[in-house]
């Protein structure tokens, strides 16, 4: 009797015992262990990682990982970190676009040997000083843009150049005149250069003026005389400026009305006050 009831025993409540050890078996593998848990890697900086003094400079980065290069041209605007230099650029570089940026000076290296370059633009700087050999061997260069920076004077130009645009900026009559425009019209270097923009200067006179000029802006200067040969060659009607067809003179002291003869040799009036 003892061994029939010892039989019943094993075959009922072994089964039982053994799938109850199994199921708390299964729960405690499924039961995750907090010293393990492990989070992903979603690349969050450390410590040091953050510290401003770490973070590479502009200066330090390949330039077509800080800009956009594209078949030929190379866009830095508002480069983040800030860009306070010319960037080293691809020998292939036809046009630089390194608008608002923080570039405070222009050196002679910056460009050096760029024989593809045809054009340049640094509009919104900081740039207040540009060495006089930075763009004499950029044979090819045709645009230079330099509007609102800090320049007070303008270095010799290529001789190949058609535009030039230093609106908004602190250039005086001797920076213009001494530096860039009259020698090289003495020397009839510029006979390329059709669009001329100097608004929203320091100027006090018109700087002498290539033949070859279409447009010119002077425009919210300080000039206050003009004479008949600033745009002609004196009281002549034999001379007719026949490229120039837009004068900008409009935001300064003078009274055009007060000098009928300095306009005999153009097409159209300058825009300015004849009052």
């Amino acid at each position: 009797m003892m061994k029939l009831r010892t039989l019943i025993f094993t075959s009922v409540m072994l089964p039982w015992i053994l799938s109850s050890a199994a199921k708390d078996e299964y729960m405690e593998a499924r039961k995750p262990k907090k010293d393990e848990v492990i989070f992903p890697d979603y690349g969050i900086p450390q410590d040091s990682d953050s510290d401003p003094a770490a973070a590479p400079k502009a200066e330090e980065l390949p330039t077509c990982l800080l800009c956009v290069c594209l078949s030929g041209s190379v866009y830095c605007e508002e480069v983040s970190p800030e860009m306070s230099a010319v960037p080293a650029l691809p020998k292939e570089t036809a046009y630089l676009y390194a608008r608002f940026n923080k570039i405070t000076k222009i050196s002679n290296n910056d460009f050096a040997d760029m024989v593809t370059l045809k054009r340049i633009d640094l509009t919104g700087n900081l740039i207040g000083v540009i060495e006089d050999g930075a763009f004499s061997r950029l044979p090819n260069l045709e645009e230079l843009t330099l509007a609102e920076n800090r320049l007070t004077k303008l270095p010799p130009l290529p001789t190949n150049l058609v535009s030039l645009n230093a609106n908004f900026n602190k250039l005086s009559t001797q920076g213009v005149k001494g530096n860039a425009f009259k020698r090289a019209v003495l020397l009839q270097k510029l006979t390329r250069l059709e669009y001329l923009y100097l608004g929203n200067n320091d100027l006090t006179a018109v700087p002498q003026l290539p033949e070859s000029l279409c447009t010119v802006h002077l425009h919210n200067n300080k000039i206050a005389k003009i004479t008949d040969e600033t745009f002609c060659k004196g009281n002549t009607s034999y001379y007719i400026r026949t490229n120039m067809d837009e004068v900008r003179l409009d935001g300064n002291p003078v009274m055009l009305s007060k000098y009928p003869n300095s306009f005999i040799c153009l097409q159209f009036l300058p825009i300015g006050w004849y009052n």
